[in-house]
């Protein structure tokens, strides 16, 4: 497959061209990756007006995700996320919300502040943790037709931060019932197009999607994909371009450009067979974990969660296990340790993984301490709550005040609090499970 993008570039850099144009390293090495690092100069086309090398590469990514349309993003899936919202609002109606699962990344929040959205949100049925919110094609259904207004979309997480994935095929037959398009936040996902199955939302029904390239696929960090899928409005695919262009910067990063035009080479060239290989070795050492007496939730392919809580210990502990040897995990909480793996985990690196965990001896645990199990009390709009002037207090002293700014830690970068809820106990005690110690509040009359 051609790398229309990366061969520019690279002509550029060898003619050693006198560069009077941005940026202005001026291609001097100070990191080593100047060289490689452009603006829009002539022929390098322009990402939100693509007609020339972005575009040929876009499709190329268009064709090895099957989606109607592939849009390249610079600004992470955050970018996209934002995208996704904004197209789906333009052909809603008047006074129609949007409906979304609880655990969502603070992006979306950003989004409906910016936009002026009215978010109505989905609680699992059973017990849930910040960082997961399973929603079955029955609930949703259920949602749906008890709705007086429906929504303009649906807005879904899959997979979570913990591995969880949603039932895409069947959520998405829900939606096309009613009529309503399904997002998905996929950012966690961009291989599972590559799985001898796949199970990329774009093949199981939705009509948006966002996935972080850069998280399980080799591209630089910020990389990501808009995918339209084949069945849904055409306006999607016209619009994606301003869409992206409203929540990204006019100087996208060539270099990250550069690492989604090679990846597409990349991919064609047979890396399904190493997706496949890795999520066999993962196997295995889940097996061995278990084996030695570790409980681990069920899992996407590509990552493994230890379930401290069921071992009578905590995810931060399991990850200084790690880290002694010199091993960073993607995530822990008080509950969690995450592990992420790709094609580039080498076999030294799972043979260390293997040594660095002891054997755990199963202990009764007392419940998840990041279950959630009440509700926010909504106070304000989003967009009322982010926009109002605010102050800065501690988190023991939050009781009762209005959350202003998004209350987060990243990761998982999923709120405790939304900007207009009522901060309760519940929440000031994950706040401070989380390390957040300061929480900024509306400022009160």
């Amino acid at each position: 497959m051609d790398t229309p993008i990366y061969d520019f570039v690279k002509k550029y850099q060898e003619k050693g061209t006198v560069r009077l144009h941005m940026p202005g390293h001026k291609g001097s090495p100070f990191l080593g990756c100047e060289a490689l690092d452009i603006t829009e100069i002539k022929g390098a086309d322009d990402l939100y007006h693509a007609q020339g090398i972005i575009h040929k590469s876009e499709e190329n990514a268009t064709h090895l995700f099957g989606a109607r349309k592939t849009f390249y993003a610079t600004g992470g899936s955050s970018q996209c996320i934002g995208a996704m919202v904004y197209l789906t609002m333009l052909h809603g109606k008047k006074g129609q919300p949007i409906l979304a699962a609880r655990n969502v990344h603070k992006a979306f929040l950003h989004a409906c502040a910016l936009l002026d959205l009215d978010v109505k949100w989905v609680y699992p049925q059973g017990e849930a943790t910040l960082c997961s919110c399973p929603i079955s094609p029955k609930q949703l259904e259920h949602i749906l037709r008890s709705m007086e207004v429906l929504p303009f979309a649906f807005y879904i997480t899959s997979p979570d931060y913990l591995g969880g994935m949603a039932d895409i095929q069947g959520l998405s037959a829900v939606c096309r019932k009613f009529g309503i398009p399904l997002l998905v936040d996929n950012a966690h996902g961009a291989y599972l197009r590559f799985l001898p199955e796949s199970l990329h939302p774009m093949d199981l029904g939705a009509d948006l999607c966002c996935d972080s390239a850069h998280k399980t696929l080799p591209v630089l960090t910020g990389g990501a994909y808009l995918h339209v899928g084949t069945k849904a409005l055409a306006s999607f695919e016209e619009d994606g371009k301003n869409a992206l262009a409203l929540f990204g910067s006019t100087s996208p990063s060539y270099l990250i450009l550069q690492s989604l035009d090679l990846c597409n080479r990349i991919l064609a060239e047979g890396y399904g067979d190493k997706i496949h290989h890795c999520v066999k070795r993962i196997a295995q050492l889940a097996e061995g974990l278990r084996d030695m007496g570790y409980s681990l939730q069920h899992f996407e392919p590509l990552k493994l969660v230890l379930e401290g809580e069921k071992m009578g210990i905590t995810g931060y502990e399991l990850g200084e296990f790690l880290r002694e040897n010199e091993i960073e995990p993607e995530f822990s909480d008080a509950d969690h340790l995450v592990l992420m793996f790709t094609p580039e985990t080498t076999e030294e690196d799972f043979e260390k993984i293997e040594k660095a965990l002891p054997p755990m001896i199963a202990k009764a645990g007392n419940g998840p301490k990041t279950a959630i199990s009440s509700r926010g009390e909504r106070v304000m709009s989003i967009r009322e709550a982010v926009f109002a002037k605010g102050c800065t207090v501690l988190a023991e002293q939050a009781l009762g005040r209005i959350c202003a700014a998004s209350a987060v830690s990243c990761p998982p970068a999923i709120p405790i609090a939304v900007s207009g809820e009522r901060i309760t106990e519940e929440m000031i005690r994950l706040f401070l499970l989380y390390g957040i110690e300061e929480i900024q509040v509306v400022l009160e009359s």
